[in-house]
């Protein structure tokens, strides 16, 4: 008897153990055991972070990362709660935040695969590109000549309708990033042998779809915005400047939101534009003050770098923390604004 409530204890202890041991592996700790500091509490994603401090990405660019990387951090833990709960079934959600990490890994070329785009820092062209050629694409190029030799824009207003451009070929490699997702999806669902997971598998996919159809509608409508500003310029009433918050704005508009909804929702986006232009204020300083870091250390004078790094790190730091609380803030009113559609559309 007493053997075999040992041997009990034992497998009790061993399960809590391999318990601890997989959460551990997961979900680590602010502090590490040596005293580093951990930056994310899910693995994978301090896996990702360590390696791009080792590459070559921009202050900016790694910013960016650092910010998306938060956000992916909150969905996760979110979704593990949900998941403690019952409340991810089908894994519908599992399946939208793996699509959104590899999203993250492919944008910031991490993702193993050779980056044939060119480097963000190199504004030199080949030979066999044409003078003028800033966004990789045939018809953004010809709308932004068009544009800017037009004598319609202010230098202000180019750089406005310069930054909507940017924003559009972000759009479009991201939907090219989903895209070769959804494909790599497809060639696995083949291989599926069990009837259960091939229709687990195939609602995942057919989600995906929705999401490719839904991101190229908002491309084309996007691209048709560029056209009409390329022609027509921007008009007195131009609500707002931000591209984000133009796309924002354009998607509330879609819906069947009350006058009084959009009114609310125009002094939210208000708002919202102030936190965008405050980040990309701090974005510029960042580039700025790793110049000037860079500049110092050729310099050689040691009491000078330090001065310099505290500045760039503290600004680092602080540009990352605005990122993250931009785009979430983002999240939450593109969220708002589609729930808030759908529930209409529906009555």
């Amino acid at each position: 008897m007493r053997l075999q409530c040992f041997v009990a204890v034992l497998c009790l202890g061993a399960g809590a153990m391999a318990g601890k041991y997989s959460r551990d592996v997961n979900e680590q700790k602010p502090g590490g055991g040596d005293g580093q500091t951990v930056e994310f509490r899910v693995a994978k994603l301090n896996q990702v972070w360590e390696k791009a401090q080792r590459t070559p990405l921009s202050p900016v660019r790694q910013a960016e990362l650092h910010s998306d990387l938060k956000i992916q951090e909150k969905d996760e833990l979110q979704w593990k709660k949900m998941k403690v709960e019952g409340l991810d079934e089908n894994g519908e959600k599992e399946a939208q935040l793996r699509r959104n990490f590899n999203v993250i890994l492919a944008k910031y070329g991490m993702d193993g695969k050779r980056n044939t785009r060119p480097l963000e820092s190199n504004f030199l062209k080949d030979h066999d590109a044409k003078e003028g050629d800033v966004f990789d694409d045939p018809r953004l190029d010809k709308l932004w000549n068009k544009a800017k030799n037009s004598g319609k824009f202010s230098n202000e207003e180019l750089l406005s309708l310069k930054r909507e451009f940017q924003h559009h070929k972000d759009k479009t490699h991201e939907y090219d990033i989903l895209m070769d997702t959804v494909s790599r999806t497809e060639e696995i669902h083949k291989n599926v042998i069990s009837p259960l997971e091939g229709d687990a598998k195939e609602h995942v996919l057919q989600q995906k779809h929705t999401d490719l159809k839904l991101k190229m509608r908002d491309l084309n409508q996007g691209f048709e915005r560029l056209r009409k500003l390329s022609h027509e310029g921007f008009t007195e009433d131009s609500e707002f400047r931000e591209p984000r918050v133009i796309e924002l704005w354009e998607a509330a508009k879609r819906t069947n939101l009350s006058n009084d909804e959009l009114a609310s929702l125009k002094e939210e986006l208000r708002h919202f534009e102030t936190k965008v232009e405050k980040h990309s204020h701090y974005q510029e300083q960042l580039e700025l003050s790793h110049q000037k870091l860079r500049h110092v250390e050729t310099l050689g004078d040691e009491e000078h770098i330090k001065r310099n790094q505290e500045k760039y790190n503290t600004l680092a730091e602080k540009t990352r923390e605005m990122g993250y609380k931009m785009k979430k803030h983002m999240q939450d009113l593109s969220n708002k604004i589609s729930s808030r559609g759908l529930e209409h559309n529906e009555l």
